[in-house]
């Protein structure tokens, strides 16, 4: 996924549902975000048939209907756009990066533990293998 992929807010919330739902119709995700943003199932047809277009889902023919699966994973969509945020506002530091997250007042009671074993297994990891859990995987970690 390149910059030219990122995703609008609405454009995330589709793709979530693809993620949690494995696949779904058009009904289906309109359903599940109708009351929490309002769409027309039109504006939902839409939006995932500019995801098709860009290469981010895919569909299958189930009779009438349109059934939609992601074609990347949200890690993947997660570790592009970061990537873009890093670049575009701290100029590819991520240590810029990291500091602004840190000096953030909204830290939840257990953050910074949850980070300091992040960084402690990432600096045990087998750098040879270069094994490391994927973001998201790790025993406990920070959203």
């Amino acid at each position: 996924m390149s910059a030219a992929n990122q995703l609008s807010d609405l454009q995330l919330a589709i793709m979530r549902v693809l993620w949690e739902n494995g696949e779904a119709t058009v009904a289906r995700v309109h359903a599940i975000l109708h009351e929490e943003r309002g769409l027309a199932v039109t504006t939902v047809a839409t939006i995932l048939s500019r995801l098709e277009k860009r290469g981010l889902v895919s569909h299958d023919r189930q009779g009438r209907q349109f059934v939609y699966r992601a074609l990347v994973t949200d890690r993947e969509v997660r570790r592009s756009m970061v990537s873009e945020l890093t670049e575009r506002v701290f100029q590819g530091d991520v240590t810029q990066l990291v500091s602004h997250l840190l000096s953030n007042r909204d830290l939840k009671s257990g953050d910074l533990a949850r980070v300091r074993k992040m960084i402690e297994a990432y600096e045990g990891r087998d750098t040879a293998a270069g094994q490391f859990p994927p973001a998201g995987q790790e025993e406990s970690h920070v959203d």
